[in-house]
């Protein structure tokens, strides 16, 4: 009884959750010199839960962002959307399995609605813009991994490994847009996968959150799969805030080009945990 009291008090829960709203509007009347209406709403929750105890570190992270824009008489759009979540079991040893951590890890990234295309056609089958080019599960990329994580202190951690990765696309005429043959709902890859996340207070209010995704596949000679994501927050004061995400995204099965976003907001947080 007492051997297991000692190793409940030994056991330390680290959450933190976190809402985001925010919302841009503009609006012109008789202006001489122009200008387009325009509204913009998006909202975002984030969360990271990390569980330590003596021999396991689990760590769970989720992301869900989605935002609008109406711009005059145009039709009410889609801005932002993201569905990402992540788990990740770390042993912590003795000697060298101090040092670097035996790894488990998985993580999904797909979204919420429909999203389309409003300035081009890529299917080439003589529709008129908007195309409908993505959707919840369309694509999802789902990632799993097996290798070591070194962790010399609370803000830096890498990761380097064996991994898979699942490509699924459920809707059949959208997988050709995503590398698939239209009767190919998951293509399945397995490679060397890399993972390096930062998270760091730069200045008082002000952190840095980055994390580069690597996934180079065993029978692709072409370079790695990419994703760049970083998040520069300052927090104004308790409840006022605004970020800056920068994007950065390749997968040649997609596209031979870089994929980018931008999203700059200000709006209210409400810290939950």
């Amino acid at each position: 009884m007492l051997a297991q009291e000692a190793d409940t008090v030994q056991v330390v829960w680290k959450k933190s959750l976190s809402t985001r709203l925010s919302a841009t509007q503009a609006a012109f009347s008789n202006w001489a010199e122009g200008g387009l209406n325009a509204l913009a709403l998006s909202g975002a929750v984030n969360g990271t839960f990390e569980r330590i105890s003596p021999s396991w570190r689990q760590l769970y992270d989720v992301r869900l962002t989605l935002g609008v824009v109406k711009q005059d008489t145009l039709e009410v759009r889609k801005a932002e959307d993201l569905i990402r979540l992540a788990a990740s079991l770390q042993y912590r040893g003795d000697g060298f399995f101090s040092l670097f951590n035996p790894t488990m890890s998985a993580d999904l990234r797909t979204q919420f609605a429909p999203g389309y295309n409003y300035t081009k056609n890529p299917f080439g089958d003589g529709r008129k813009p908007p195309v409908k080019v993505s959707d919840l599960l369309a694509p999802a990329i789902f990632n799993q991994a097996l290798g070591l994580t070194y962790q010399p202190d609370g803000w830096f951690r890498q990761r380097l490994g064996v991994g898979a990765k699942e490509t699924i696309v459920l809707i059949k005429r959208l997988r050709t847009l995503y590398g698939l043959e239209p009767d190919q709902a998951v293509r399945f890859e397995v490679g060397v996968e890399s993972r390096t996340e930062l998270d760091r207070e730069l200045f008082e209010n002000v952190r840095l959150k980055s994390r580069l995704g690597l996934f180079a596949a065993f029978n692709k000679p072409d370079l790695p799969d990419m994703l760049w994501e970083n998040l520069l927050e300052m927090q104004v004061n308790s409840w006022l805030g605004t970020s800056l995400e920068v994007v950065a995204l390749y997968d040649r099965d997609v596209s031979s080009e870089v994929q980018l976003k931008e999203v700059f907001s200000l709006g209210i947080t409400i810290k939950l945990l």
